[in-house]
């Protein structure tokens, strides 16, 4: 009985015009429309950002990484120069004469300006005698005993590495120190300084 009466119309209550009702029903479903439209130019424009952007990197990493292939084996040309200048010693050069020298500096020459060439093109040597072991950027050949050095330092390279922007071309060939200390990692090695906030002054959050 009580939920018939709940049901039971107001006889006080207007009746709305057909004609109004019509288009009150016609207004909120433009209203639904206009919303969804807005909602799928919202996602349209988003979409269109990503592509923009994911664009502009893909042509970026064109540009640095075209000559990936090339510079690769221009490197092995590069180590066949330096293995030439490293095989005449000191002493060969002084009891060589000068022709000898004159050819030791032309090839030195040539070398600097190949290096010079890779350089301008993103493509720079990784020679990482006395630094830490990075498995992106080195191969470990070897492991030498060494407690003058902490563990995972790379005491001798075999054959120098290459990059081109931040990716490895080619890894430098290298020999490990271990039985040393471990390396302190830089975050714990940097110097424990007052922050700003702790100091009592305003933190600056302007870039």
């Amino acid at each position: 009985m009580a939920d018939e009466t709940a049901q039971t119309p107001d006889p006080a209550a207007p009746e709305l015009d057909p004609v109004v009702d019509q288009g009150l029903q016609r207004i909120a479903a433009l209203e639904k429309e206009a919303g969804d439209l807005k909602d799928q130019l919202l996602r349209t424009l988003a979409d269109m950002e990503n592509l923009r952007r994911r664009t502009e990197r893909e042509i970026a990493d064109a540009r640095t990484y075209a000559v990936t292939n090339f510079a690769r084996d221009i490197v092995g040309a590069a180590d066949n120069l330096t293995r030439a200048i490293a095989a005449v010693d000191a002493e060969a050069r002084a009891t060589g004469g000068e022709a000898l020298i004159s050819l030791v500096e032309g090839v030195e020459l040539t070398e600097r300006e190949l290096m010079k060439a890779l350089e301008k093109h993103g493509v720079s040597r990784v020679d990482p005698v006395g630094e830490k072991f990075d498995p992106n950027f080195h191969q470990a050949m070897f492991e030498v005993p060494d407690p003058s050095v902490p563990s995972g330092t790379v005491v001798q390279v075999m054959q120098v590495g290459f990059k081109i922007g931040e990716r490895v071309l080619r890894p430098a060939l290298v020999g490990v120190g271990r039985g040393g200390p471990k390396a302190v990692p830089a975050e714990e090695a940097a110097p424990q300084t007052e922050t700003p906030a702790e100091s009592g002054h305003k933190v600056d959050k302007t870039v």
